[in-house]
């Protein structure tokens, strides 16, 4: 399916003709968003502002909202935040980086309210090859920042992938409430 992830009909939408056609919802996996510009603070509009908090918060509170009603105890939900809500983001992604922290705190605060039958936890990938940085990263800032990751190279999608994965599992079974970071060493928390 198609559809706007800001879209109360259409994430209804979605989750019903999941329901549909699996029987319920045993994980929920967030990964609508994105930057959408990078605009300073000195021409931030509040559209632009409304529009990335829509796209990555608004977004990921109507899928929990939506599959709430069909988890059953131990389903999961994974939100993908960013290291840019630990650190800011970079020139003119500030309210990107607010986006993601908001998605974080909201991670720790869904944990507590939906524990012990749902666990909620983020992941925070730092630099990862996607079209993002693709777009929205100049060519010698990935060199660079991949240079001084201890790792010294960007992550892919699959290593996010992976985490995610994990973090879904009964593996994972006794983390909750956890914003956990994918960045190669870039950044600690």
């Amino acid at each position: 399916m198609q559809g706007d992830m800001t879209s109360e009909d259409d994430v209804a939408a979605l989750v019903a003709k999941t329901v549909e056609t699996f029987g319920g919802v045993d994980m929920l996996l967030h990964v609508t968003g994105g930057i959408l510009a990078r605009v300073p603070m000195a021409e931030m509009t509040l559209d632009h502002l409304r529009a990335v908090m829509d796209v990555n918060l608004t977004s990921f509170v109507l899928a929990v909202r939506e599959c709430l009603p069909h988890m059953s105890e131990g389903s999961s939900i994974v939100g993908l935040a960013s290291q840019a809500g630990r650190d800011g983001g970079g020139s003119g992604a500030s309210a990107y980086g607010a986006s993601k922290g908001a998605l974080m705190t909201l991670t720790r605060g869904l944990a507590k309210e939906l524990g012990p039958k749902i666990r909620v936890n983020s992941l925070c990938p730092g630099m990862i090859d996607t079209d993002f940085h693709n777009i929205f990263t100049k060519p010698e800032v990935r060199k660079h920042v991949a240079g001084i990751t201890p790792l010294k190279r960007e992550g892919t999608s699959e290593d996010v992938a992976k985490l995610a994965v994990f973090l879904a599992s009964d593996e994972a079974a006794f983390i909750t409430g956890a914003n956990v970071d994918i960045n190669g060493g870039m950044l600690f928390s």
